[in-house]
């Protein structure tokens, strides 16, 4: 059994990403951190384990957060039935504040649903 070795909890997101050096296309934000998050592309991408890229984040609308960059190494990748995940640990923000403030909405926002499953689950 795999154990949860990460000291910050990591929040899902769908939001769209960026990361030019990997491929044009864009990318899915699949969850975030303080310290790294997890992107999904829809192809195949050449990444060294250890190398740093640029990942520029276009948060939701509904999140009203500019969109932000990311200076993030590669920790892992992975390939699925129909998808390829890497998963990044953040070096820094030059945005910080809005990294930050967009970590602190997908917080509230999984807080959000973690009170209404509870409520469902107390009625039914």
């Amino acid at each position: 059994m795999k154990s949860n070795l990460r000291h910050y909890s990591r929040y899902p997101a769908i939001a769209h990403a960026l990361v030019p050096e990997l491929i044009p296309a864009e990318a899915v934000l699949r969850d975030l951190s303080v310290t790294g998050c997890r992107l999904e592309f829809s192809a195949a991408v050449a990444c060294g384990l250890g190398t740093q890229y640029r990942v520029t984040i276009i948060p939701e609308a509904r999140a009203s957060i500019e969109t932000f960059n990311l200076d993030a190494e590669v920790r892992w990748s992975r390939s699925e039935y129909d998808a390829f995940e890497v998963g990044f640990s953040i070096v820094i923000s030059p945005k910080g504040k809005a990294f930050l403030r967009y970590v602190d909405y997908l917080a509230y926002r999984a807080s959000e649903g973690s009170s209404i499953q509870a409520a469902v689950t107390v009625i039914t």
